[in-house]
């Protein structure tokens, strides 16, 4: 007997959205395919607890509604279409409200250096972006990935910064989602060894002001 999806019943679009992503862990599966395409072995090793029969079925329902495609062959991964791309605001939306209630992380608690990529485009607030072009790399670990601004629009980026970045930032992935959660701050990092920040000091003062991490000078 195949599984049946489970329905809220209600002619609201965010019931209908919650029918689709309400599931538990669909929106984590998500989460991995905004990074980029994942093949099957890859959102297992992602995702730890999910289990290889859940993730199967959550990965056909994706399908079956046009979330995502299937893999062409086997060096492939799953990707989201058109449809499952309109998700990435919604997601960081949502990671960037999560923020607010990650506690002090315990030591059992899973944290991957390719999640502080989705993190740092959660963080950004545009306003914030100042008329001056550059860029801010940041390395996570062995994940590297910057933000460059150009005409005041910041734009969160995989890899690293193709010139010159103004700031350099290195770290691990715990200490980057708890600078995030604004439970240590990034002089506290510093201090404590486990940031190295390399560059201008207004350049990086405003890659702060910029993920909300200082308020804006002046």
């Amino acid at each position: 007997m195949g599984h049946v999806r489970r329905n809220y019943g209600q002619y609201c679009g965010l019931a209908a959205a919650l029918d689709v992503v309400g599931e538990r862990w669909t929106l984590l599966i998500v989460r991995e395919m905004l990074l980029g395409p994942r093949r099957y072995g890859e959102l297992l090793e992602a995702l730890p607890g999910i289990g290889t029969n859940l993730l199967a079925e959550r990965l056909k329902v994706l399908h079956e509604l046009g979330v995502i495609t299937r893999p062409q062959t086997r060096d492939h991964g799953y990707v989201l279409t058109e449809l499952g791309q309109e998700l990435r605001e919604p997601v960081l939306q949502l990671a960037r409200w999560g923020m607010h209630f990650l506690g002090v992380p315990a030591h059992d608690v899973e944290t991957r250096a390719h999640w502080g990529f989705l993190a740092v485009q959660a963080m950004i607030d545009p306003e914030r972006a100042t008329d001056i072009d550059e860029s801010y790399e940041f390395r996570v670990d062995d994940v590297v990935f910057h933000i460059a601004v150009a005409g005041r629009v910041p734009v969160a980026l995989d890899g690293p910064a193709e010139s010159e970045p103004a700031v350099v930032a290195r770290t691990d992935a715990r200490t980057f989602v708890e600078i995030g959660a604004k439970r240590l701050t990034p002089f506290e990092a510093l201090a404590s060894g486990r940031l190295q920040l390399t560059g201008d000091t207004d350049a990086i003062v405003r890659s702060s002001v910029l993920l909300g991490l200082m308020a804006p000078v002046g």
